[in-house]
């Protein structure tokens, strides 16, 4: 078992604040974990960062299995996340519970469901089961066809009470925290003081229990970001200037340098065995040359 357990995550809330992280590979996974983040969160997200995609929802379960182990593989310490994707779930509770033990089986150690309210009977389900599970509302992106596009959430008293009632269910439910997405920070505030599970907020403010930021924004990878992920570095720009540095130099000869390969220590040994070998076409024919 990992020294961060969904136990331990919920004992965090108001005591210190929770460093989640998406990772989709094993290196992501790998360099996460060493840096002492506490949940290293495979998301569906992926669609989008890894894919190319518009959006979340052609996300499979097959996928996400796929990364799930990857991330699994590398990560010691943390609490490894995965998502379950669209449609994965809301077909039936039936369905939700077979694809959550895939994760699970994967090396996930819990699994985020969006929604709260519409969902309670499959996390109470899950979580008797012994599958921890993370919530999720606010901005629910495998919504978004139905919500008008990614749009800040909590504006109308309906939004406001809508975001409270699934924390609230969530809770009841038995989930060890919720994600607070792309939510006004006085929501945020208040469905924080209003529920014992941490919630975890991107794009909702300060006065949460922990804070979640994809990869590839965190980091800088692409050139545009959403409004409220801050870049800690910007590696896009490392990345494509050592490439061109790279196709600069074979494009001059410059690289392989010496350092970079092997030689003959005898230029007149490899001369006699060349001269053997060349000498033998039978040879070269039998050995497929």
């Amino acid at each position: 078992m990992r020294e961060v357990t969904p136990k331990k995550i919920r004992e965090m809330k108001g005591r210190e604040k929770i460093a989640m992280v998406t990772a989709y590979d094993y290196p992501s996974a790998l360099l996460a974990d060493r840096a002492g983040i506490d949940i290293v969160f495979v998301g569906d997200s992926l669609g989008m960062v890894v894919c190319g995609d518009e959006n979340t929802l052609n996300v499979s379960v097959e996928q996400m299995v796929f990364h799930t182990r990857a991330v699994a593989k590398a990560v010691k310490r943390a609490l490894v996340l995965a998502d379950m994707p669209f449609a994965s779930y809301e077909v039936s509770v039936e369905e939700g519970i077979k694809n959550a033990v895939r994760l699970i089986r994967a090396g996930a150690d819990a699994v985020k469901i969006e929604g709260g309210a519409d969902h309670e009977k499959l996390v109470k389900k899950l979580v008797r089961m012994g599958i921890p599970v993370m919530g999720h509302t606010g901005l629910t992106p495998q919504r978004y066809l139905r919500l008008g596009g990614y749009k800040i959430m909590g504006e109308t008293e309906e939004e406001i009470e809508e975001i409270l009632r699934d924390a609230r269910a969530l809770e009841r439910a038995g989930a060890f925290a919720v994600v607070l997405e792309f939510t006004l920070a006085d929501v945020s505030k208040l469905v924080t003081e209003e529920v014992s599970i941490p919630t975890i907020g991107i794009g909702s403010g300060p006065w949460v229990d922990g804070q979640v930021l994809v990869w590839h924004d965190l980091l800088g990878i692409y050139e545009n970001s959403p409004p409220f992920a801050k870049r800690y570095a910007n590696l896009g720009e490392t990345i494509l200037e050592a490439l061109r540095e790279y196709g600069r130099e074979v494009k001059a000869g410059k690289f392989p340098s010496e350092e970079h390969y092997w030689r003959y220590q005898s230029e007149e040994d490899f001369r006699r065995k060349a001269e053997s070998v060349l000498k033998s076409p039978e040879k070269l024919a039998r050995e497929g040359f």
